[in-house]
């Protein structure tokens, strides 16, 4: 990939791996599980385009970033912390972040505790729930009846990783086919898997995957960049995220019900589970997200919006960006 400019840049933890393009206001790019930087192919031209400095990092745990092996490293604070230290690498006293999946999350709560650094924050496919509420580890353990939530089989300190890094690249290619529009199971259909957000007793994850093709939107190639990475460093960085959950609900309880004040801007899929289950926190933007621009959900789009629909998302988050930058 051409006019790229790979970093490597200090953080609370160590380090962080960064890639950007272009100059400009700063966005910065934050992905989720199990992805990487590359995740933000598509819109780091795009943005580049358009007149900002599009950076694309490796979270903690993830890529060529730092790996701290206490599941406490990887708390919202201390991610929030590494996103405020490499605007500052980078130079910038503020910036826009813009984050998918957990890196929605992460978005969420940076601006949330640092509104003085990020001044405005874009969130796809997972909406923002303040921080409050039951215990999240009694909740998933709730979900399921007798089959086991995805959430709670992570949470599991080496429970996963067992199952995925025997075949790294095999798994990976089988979670992704399970939530894309064009590869995932479909509800009630005869012959094909159950829900793969939940495992049945004694069973794995990968064992309600969709085998045989790979979704359009990733081409073996794709997929070797993110085995090839993933094959490298291990699961257990990425997955002590899910792990720091309840810690999270524990320091951040200060902030129960906190909104996000700053300019913002939502998308999603129709066919993303991360979405239409959290649609009561969608519904409730009014309250949590005052600053809301707009909230697009993607006909027929599963929950790899920005590499399913780069050209939608990427239009959607450049008339946003340029809406925000103008002050409308």
């Amino acid at each position: 990939m051409p006019h790229l400019t790979h970093r490597l840049v200090p953080a609370p933890a160590g380090r962080i791996h960064l890639v950007e393009q272009g100059t400009g206001p700063l966005v910065l790019l934050l992905h989720g599980f199990p992805e990487s930087w590359y995740s933000w192919r598509h819109q780091l031209p795009v943005l580049a385009a358009a007149g900002y400095r599009a950076v694309a990092v490796d979270v903690r745990g993830y890529g060529r970033s730092s790996k701290p092996e206490a599941v406490a490293a990887y708390r919202l604070t201390e991610l929030v912390a590494d996103n405020v230290a490499v605007v500052e690498a980078l130079g910038e006293r503020s910036a826009v972040v813009v984050g998918h999946d957990w890196g929605a999350t992460i978005a969420a709560h940076s601006a949330l505790l640092r509104p003085d650094v990020f001044h405005a924050v874009a969130l796809l496919s997972v909406p923002y729930t303040p921080p409050g509420g039951p215990r999240p580890s009694e909740v998933f353990a709730g979900i399921g009846g007798e089959e086991e939530f995805y959430v709670s089989y992570f949470q599991e300190p080496g429970r996963a990783e067992r199952e995925i890094e025997p075949d790294v690249r095999g798994w990976l290619a089988g979670f992704y086919a399970a939530l894309s529009a064009d590869t995932m199971p479909k509800p009630g259909a005869h012959g094909l898997p159950a829900d793969p957000h939940f495992v049945a007793p004694g069973g794995r994850m990968r064992d309600r995957f969709p085998a045989g093709r790979l979704p359009a939107w990733l081409s073996e190639d794709d997929l070797d960049v993110y085995a090839g990475e993933f094959e490298r460093t291990g699961l257990t960085g990425a997955l002590n995220r899910y792990r720091a959950m309840d810690l999270d609900w524990k320091e951040l309880a200060a902030h129960a019900g906190a909104p996000v004040r700053q300019p913002s801007l939502f998308l999603g899929g129709t066919l993303d589970a991360s979405t239409t289950w959290l649609s009561d926190a969608v519904d409730a933007f009014p309250t949590t997200l005052p600053g809301l621009h707009a909230a697009h959900l993607l006909d027929g789009c599963g929950h790899w919006i920005q590499q399913e629909r780069p050209e939608e998302v990427g239009r959607h988050l450049t008339g946003w960006l340029g809406s925000v930058a103008s002050g409308r």
